[in-house]
């Protein structure tokens, strides 16, 4: 006997929640009627190359966390098809996004450049993770050093998603104040904060073609050398590159951000003894 199964017809279940999202936007949201900008005046961030700095480092955070999502699963199931990976896909996604939510304050506080040069050190870290475990394939522990490192780096990627964000109302506040002079007080604030706001969308879309690239950079990987290694390799290569667009634009002294963070590190206090 042989019955028929429709997948497509999952994603209803998403339905519900779209149309309580779209109502609580509706009736919920009108605290920002004040910031409504035209495509036009929104167009200027293309002109901004802070905007394609944040697309890099953000497609490194977000991107990431996107992306092994989706490969996750099906990488496991390959290089580990004895273990029943579908009882671990949803840990990935849970630990980012818990990590997502709990870095927001530990970023305005230490600022977002310095914990992003640590998020993409802790990235790699997390890669090289992946690597050793496949190296151990055979070993009885290989999955869980596999599982561990996946785990870190989903971690790692998710506080990488707030201290990013975090970093672009902080760099538009400076460079709009560089680009337009003519602005001031109020003005000012409300500019940039339009900037940052349509960055930080146009960043996210950016981004999400991590979900495609991660998945098919494995996948080819894999078609090409019978092995994920060569994909991994890619990303450690352009994880070392994302702390160096960090460290140079942002963190290092002259950098864009290094005032405003030094500011806030001393701002700390590092001895709390009576």
């Amino acid at each position: 006997m042989t019955t028929s199964l429709w997948l497509q017809n999952a994603g209803f279940i998403f339905v519900p929640f779209i149309v309580a999202s779209a109502v609580a936007a509706w009736f919920g949201m009108n605290d920002i009627a004040t910031m409504k900008a035209s495509f036009a005046d929104q167009a200027v961030i293309f002109r901004r190359r802070h905007n394609w700095i944040m697309c890099w480092l953000y497609t490194g955070t977000f991107g990431s966390f996107i992306g092994f999502s989706a490969a996750f699963p099906l990488l496991s199931k390959i290089l580990f098809p004895e273990v029943d990976a579908l009882a671990y896909a949803f840990l990935g996604p849970l630990v980012g996004a818990l990590a997502r939510a709990g870095a927001g304050k530990p970023s305005d506080r230490f600022g977002g450049g310095r914990i992003t040069i640590w998020v993409f050190a802790a990235m790699i870290l997390g890669t090289v993770g992946i690597l050793y475990a496949i190296g151990m394939k055979g070993n009885p522990i290989a999955f869980s050093v596999f599982l561990a490192s996946f785990l870190f780096l989903f971690a790692a990627s998710g506080v990488g998603n707030a201290s990013t964000f975090q970093m672009i109302p902080a760099i538009m506040r400076r460079e709009v104040a560089r680009l337009e002079p003519g602005l001031k007080g109020a003005d000012l604030v409300k500019q940039s904060d339009k900037e940052s706001a349509a960055i930080i969308g146009f960043t996210s879309a950016v981004a999400a073609y991590g979900a495609f690239f991660i998945p098919k950079s494995f996948g080819s990987s894999i078609a090409a050398t019978g092995g994920a290694e060569v994909a991994l390799y890619g990303f450690l290569i352009f994880y070392v590159t994302c702390i160096g667009v960090t460290w140079w634009f942002y963190t290092r002294r002259g950098g864009l951000l290094f005032d405003v963070e030094h500011a806030i590190g001393k701002a700390i206090p590092t001895n709390t003894a009576p």
